[in-house]
């Protein structure tokens, strides 16, 4: 049964704006410090709507009786550093921090008006529970007694693996290794997962698969130093805009050229050299196409090849994961160079074009400027290539491309993967809030479990040796009844879950039992037993992890309304609560810094040292590895890394040193287009809101920019049907239906037979449409192609 909105977050523009009241400054002092601050980066903005650049800040309408703390931003995994300036204990304006050399003292509009995300109507302050079908408020201490007894109660009668916890890239450092900790090392189940295996799985397995451990071999001062940019399938101008800002300073000051590389046309398109557009799916194709013209060309770096690069064959036909418990292993087989060229011929140009819609003068394009002796090429991409069914093998492919001509970890030569959230790089992949992951390794690694189990102070017969959910798994499991418990933090799934339909009946049944942790009223607390208010951000301590491996520290600026507690501190409490004591002896004042240094344990040594936390809190992060008082910025290269114990490059996840180029098919989509349901779907974000909106729709100048979702179809399209920028349009996929505003030659336009639609809208929830498959290798689904009908209503 469908369970009431504890309270409306979107029907109600009154509920939305931010509330000042209990601001002890006054109202209009507060609104003229921030619009000053927001009107002086609008009249430095680069290209309208894309960024807003900090230029001279009018410092005397901003400083006076101001503090100005330094933190890395709340969104995005950029992890732009912002000087957050607090008055009277209030948060009350926001600049970029110009000694972080991530984003230079720029900002984009969601990090400029970040700290009004804190001061919502609707925040929540006070627990709440289910009592008779009716949440009410009740003490902390009965809400958190209540979530311990629940979970032993739980594992009584179930059994340690029908317990779960659920988090996010959104989840501070120390928030993710003390949920890791309790799951694993003391409950003993493997059911940790977070968000980030629907952003950036795939860029991980394709780190694994390729290398041999995670996350990028670059930085950001690539950009400085490349003089090609090609972008896959990403609209770096809206979902990265200070980076995508840096990239145009560049071509301002010297000759650089951008490639949009897309499915649809974006304001990266419009700010590109050449925006090329392909058809959904069919990147894998191109990326093929490529190196087998730098192979016929002549461009192959063969020194590099044969003493770095070893190749490998994968299986192929491997399915979308869609049936219930899919298992998939594929360790490949080693090849020749001479097997992988065979398989290339498959994959001219001229072939390729009539599959992909890119013509062969564009293939051999994009083939000559990775091969062209005198480019510095780095590649970018981010959900077009992990929210794939084939999401691990295009990451591959991009690869193949940069080891094929050696432009790999050497300044502006990188294959960059940018991820999704401030910290699923830091909090996910680095802490390992995933399934199978440990922070130093994997819990299917005897020696790894008893690592961990030696800094966690439990018996290694406490963790298991194997994995058990995935995302989608669990919450499949949640819908099957394996799985009884569910405790949410810092996400909202009940939005974000691709066929969602299914996911949110499954939550709803009876025996299950769901402990939400967020700071507002949204679709996923309507589905809670226990709603525990969270501290935001500078309401508590915390460290986030950036995109290039930069861990970030932030301090406590403010205090939390009401009883609203970190996440950390909140599973702690539960901990104790369930006898484990010994291992949570955390001190309340002191616990952030005896966390980290307890994590810092786990990656000790040359391949991945965290850089202490007197130098986090010193300078504006620090890159790990970190190494004799110094970030690493290139790895793999014994030129800059102190890892590397061989001459030249030396790739030491693989135990023979070398870089593996993969052999990888194009395979087509889960599923297509047809007579029924004639259109592509395509889903993502706009600059203006934050991933669900839950926090950026109360930010009322961004509500205000895009206060509804809508469909953007293209203009050829909306003709023969009729359909004009406002009508209601419906959308019908296989698993559910949508109607909502059309939107024509808007910021995007979709080619003939795509539509797209953002998925911040909670009223609006496009993911009731998309379809739950995934790649069977990182278990990470596909949320950019699905098949719809379009009709006017």
């Amino acid at each position: 049964m469908a369970v009431p909105r504890l309270l409306s977050n979107s029907n109600k523009q009154s509920q939305i704006i931010l509330e000042h009241n209990s601001i002890t400054m006054n109202r209009r002092n507060f609104l003229k410090k921030m619009a000053a601050a927001a009107a002086m980066a609008t009249a430095a903005t680069m290209i309208p709507g894309i960024l807003f650049a900090e230029d001279q800040l009018n410092e005397a309408a901003l400083k006076d009786g101001v503090e100005w703390k330094k933190t890395p931003c709340r969104f995005c995994g950029v992890g732009c550093g912002l000087l957050v300036g607090i008055d009277n204990g209030k948060a009350v304006a926001v600049k970029g921090d110009p000694n972080s050399s991530v984003n230079k003292g720029l900002c984009c509009m969601k990090g400029y008006h970040s700290v009004m995300a804190l001061y919502g109507k609707d925040r929540l302050t006070q627990p709440l529970v289910r009592k008779g079908g009716k949440l009410v408020t009740v003490s902390m201490e009965e809400a958190l007694d209540l979530v311990a007894s629940k979970m032993k109660e739980t594992i009584d009668k179930h059994g340690k693996d029908a317990v779960s916890i659920y988090g996010s890239g959104q989840w501070t450092i120390p928030d993710g290794y003390v949920a890791s900790k309790l799951f694993k090392g003391c409950i003993g189940t493997n059911n940790v997962e977070a968000n980030a295996r629907l952003c950036m799985a795939s860029a991980v397995t394709g780190f694994l698969t390729s290398f041999g451990v995670d996350e990028p071999m670059g930085c950001y001062e690539d950009i400085d130093h490349a003089t090609v940019f090609v972008l896959w399938g990403n609209n770096m101008a809206e979902m990265h805009p200070v980076l995508f800002s840096r990239i145009l300073e560049e071509k301002r000051k010297r000759k650089v050229t951008i490639i949009d590389l897309a499915t649809r046309t974006t304001r990266t398109s419009k700010a590109a050299d050449k925006s090329i557009l392909f058809h959904p799916q069919t990147d894998l194709a191109i990326a093929n196409a490529i190196c087998y013209e730098i192979i016929k060309n002549g461009w192959m770096n063969d020194t590099f090849v044969h003493k770095y690069c070893s190749i490998m064959k994968g299986k192929t036909k491997m399915g979308y994961g869609l049936k219930e418990h899919y298992k998939f292993k594929d360790k490949g087989e080693k090849i020749d160079l001479e097997a992988y060229k065979t398989f290339l011929e498959d994959y001219t140009p001229e072939k390729v074009a009539t599959l992909t819609g890119v013509s062969a003068s564009n293939i051999k394009y994009l083939a000559a400027l990775y091969g062209n002796a005198n480019t510095k090429v780095m590649s970018f991409w981010c959900m077009g290539a992990n929210q794939h069914t084939r999401g691990t093998w295009i990451n591959n492919l991009i690869y193949n491309i940069h080891l094929l001509v050696g432009k790999i970890s050497t300044p502006g030569n990188s294959p960059f993967s940018l991820t999704g959230q401030p910290s699923a790089c830091g909090t996910v992949r680095e802490v390992g809030t995933l399934t199978h992951k440990l922070p130093h390794g994997v819990v299917m690694n005897e020696e790894h479990r008893k690592f961990a189990a030696k800094i966690w102070d439990v018996p290694v017969s406490n963790i298991p040796a194997k994995p058990t959910y995935h995302t989608v798994d669990m919450f499949r499991a949640l819908d099957r009844g394996d799985l009884k418990f569910m405790w949410i933090q810092v996400t909202n799934p009940m939005v974000t879950m691709p066929h969602l339909n299914r996911y949110r009946k499954g939550a709803l049944k009876e025996d299950r039992f769901v402990v939400v942790s967020d700071i507002y009223p949204t679709p996923t607390t309507e589905i809670a037993d226990v709603i525990l208010p969270a501290a935001m951000w500078i309401e508590r301590e915390g460290m986030y992890g950036n995109s290039e491996r930069r861990t970030q520290y932030f301090e406590q600026m403010i205090e939390p309304p009401g009883n609203a507690m970190s996440d950390t501190w909140q599973l702690i409490e539960v901990a104790k609560r369930m006898g484990y004591t010994k291992q949570f002896y955390y001190k309340k004042e002191t616990h952030i810094a005896e966390i980290y240094k307890e994590y810092r344990r786990h990656h000790e040594g040359k391949k991945h040292n965290m850089a202490p936390l007197d130098v986090l809190k010193k300078q504006a992060g620090a890159m790990w590895p970190y190494v004799d008082g110094k970030s690493t910025q290139w790895r793999f290269n014994a030129k800059y890394d102190p890892a590397c114990t061989k001459e030249g490059f030396d790739f030491y996840g693989k135990p023979d040193g070398k870089a593996v180029i993969w052999q990888r098919p194009y395979e087509p989509a889960a599923e297509v287009p047809d007579q029924d349901y004639p259109f592509w779907l395509n889903t993502g974000r706009v600059i203006e809101h934050w991933h669900t909106g839950s926090m950026t729709r109360r930010i009322s100048v961004l509500h205000q920019a895009v206060p509804k979702s809508y469909v953007e179809i293209n203009p050829k399209d909306a003709k023969a049907m009729g359909i004009l920028s406002g009508d209601q349009v419906r959308l019908t996929s296989r698993r559910g239906t949508l109607v909502l505003p059309a939107l024509i030659n808007g910021r995007g336009v979709p080619p003939e037979g795509m539509v797209f639609v953002p998925f911040f809208d909670e009223d609006l929830l496009i993911n009731d449409l998309t379809i739950d498959a995934y790649d069977p290798i990182s278990k990470q689904p596909d949320y950019k192609k699905c098949a719809v009908k379009v009709e006017k209503v």
